[in-house]
């Protein structure tokens, strides 16, 4: 199964989201400078975390026009898998691939620390690998990470089930929110399922070194997914 890491200039996850998939998962991996424009033998696509442009203007507002995000964008009409990280999924939103923005965390300060999500469900490949409503540590590490969207386009993602990760507490209750996002979105796919965008990071706990692992299974989750197509 191949996997590539999208490299912009300001990238600063792209080695640790391909050390788990080519060291930890031992798949082929690739990381993919932003210019190129093929990417036809990729079999799952992941845009890291970091700065991309140096988040001038606004987070992922530039990188949006990277020569690479067409093919991004071609990639996840054929119904192929991409996976947005942190600012991955600043780049999705900017792009369209994702509906929503990310925006200026409540407090207006930057937030380094770890966080308790929940997993709304498992019917996706993304999260086939958790419990149903189970409670994960990931870090986190944004100054714009507040989800934002109009009331519709809320109902609607509520409605299809996008919603696949939440802040909460350590039972599970919506009463922790780092950031402000609304409905405390912590991450979204689109309405097929094949594209996540999350802004915790979950290629920063899959690796017993770390002392957390809750971030693995997603990664195992689509390999088996993958695997299956």
């Amino acid at each position: 199964m191949n996997f590539g890491v999208v490299v912009f200039p300001g990238s600063n996850c792209d080695r640790d989201a391909a050390y788990v998939t080519q060291d930890l998962l031992g798949q082929p991996t690739r990381l993919i400078w932003h210019q190129e424009t093929d990417i036809s033998e990729i079999d799952v696509i992941i845009l890291p975390g970091g700065f991309s442009y140096g988040d001038y203007l606004r987070c992922g507002a530039i990188a949006q026009f990277s020569p690479i995000m067409k093919a991004v964008q071609d990639h996840a009409q054929q119904g192929k898998f991409v996976l947005g990280i942190c600012n991955g999924f600043q780049i999705l939103t900017e792009v369209g691939l994702l509906p929503g923005a990310l925006i200026c965390n409540r407090d207006l300060h930057f937030i380094c620390d770890r966080a308790l999500v929940r997993v709304e469900h498992n019917h996706l490949s993304w999260t086939q690998n958790y419990s149903e409503k189970a409670v994960i540590t990931l870090p986190i590490a944004h100054g714009e990470g507040r989800y934002f969207a109009d009331p519709d386009t809320l109902t609607q993602l509520e409605h299809n089930g996008q919603i696949l990760f939440r802040y909460c507490n350590a039972q599970g209750e919506m009463t922790s929110n780092p950031n402000g996002s609304l409905k405390h979105i912590a991450g979204i796919t689109n309405e097929r399922g094949n594209v996540l965008g999350m802004m915790p990071h979950p290629e920063r706990a899959s690796d017993d070194v770390l002392g957390k692992t809750d971030g693995l299974a997603l990664f195992q989750g689509v390999l088996k997914a993958a695997v299956m197509v």
